[in-house]
């Protein structure tokens, strides 16, 4: 059964919480829902053509040079869009800021009831893509990586998971939940032969090995 939260101070505080069964909430959880990557046998394909070679540096790295959480619609940005879209009767202000719901995070399998406690992540980290090609890219078309709906690139998760992960690629972290790993590695791979992003050897090899055992 899912983890479920009403709100987080601390990590520690979360786990209080839960053993006491206070922030206990009845609503179902919600299951993320970014666009659906390819097959695990796609990936395994996409993988192969990706080009191999060692990642580059992070000189001249900027997250300035990715914009995003910018406007799609109205009011409504990016964060608050896939907030809306990953969460479970989610309800907006007029600036479109979520004010209630639940955000199921398949990262780990929690479940929050605050906006707050929740950060979209970007499944290829901004440095991560710097470093494997976005640096020769114009601004225009950073932006559109950093705020890509289309592509199972953005995804509503724990924040402090979300921050644990921080710019490390898969031969360096995964998501504690393992049953989501096969999904993970396609949206991976799906993504960064979309924008033909290049990938380590280390990342490669762990790669295949979770789409082996999809």
């Amino acid at each position: 059964m899912p983890r479920v939260y009403a709100r987080r101070t601390m990590v520690f505080a979360a786990a209080a919480a839960l053993a006491t069964g206070a922030a206990l909430i009845t609503a179902p959880a919600a299951e993320a829902a970014p666009p659906t990557p390819v097959s695990a046998a796609t990936a395994r394909t996409y993988l192969g053509e990706l080009t191999v070679q060692a990642e580059g540096s992070l000189t001249g790295y900027s997250r300035d040079k990715f914009p995003h959480w910018i406007t799609q619609s109205g009011t409504c940005n990016t964060r608050e869009v896939v907030l809306k879209r990953d969460g479970t009767n989610v309800t907006t202000d007029s600036s479109c800021a979520a004010k209630s719901g639940s955000w199921y995070s398949a990262y780990d399998g929690a479940t929050w009831t605050a906006s707050s406690d929740v950060d979209i992540d970007h499944i290829v980290p901004l440095a991560e893509a710097w470093r494997s090609g976005a640096s020769a890219w114009t601004t225009p078309q950073r932006q559109g990586f950093a705020n890509d709906l289309t592509r199972p690139q953005l995804i509503a998760v724990t924040d402090n998971v979300n921050q644990s992960k921080g710019d490390k690629d898969p031969a360096k972290w995964l998501p504690s939940l393992t049953s989501y790993r096969c999904t993970y590695a396609q949206m991976w791979v799906d993504v960064k032969h979309y924008y033909s992003l290049t990938v380590d050897s280390a990342e490669k090899s762990t790669l295949q090995s979770i789409l082996n055992g999809c």
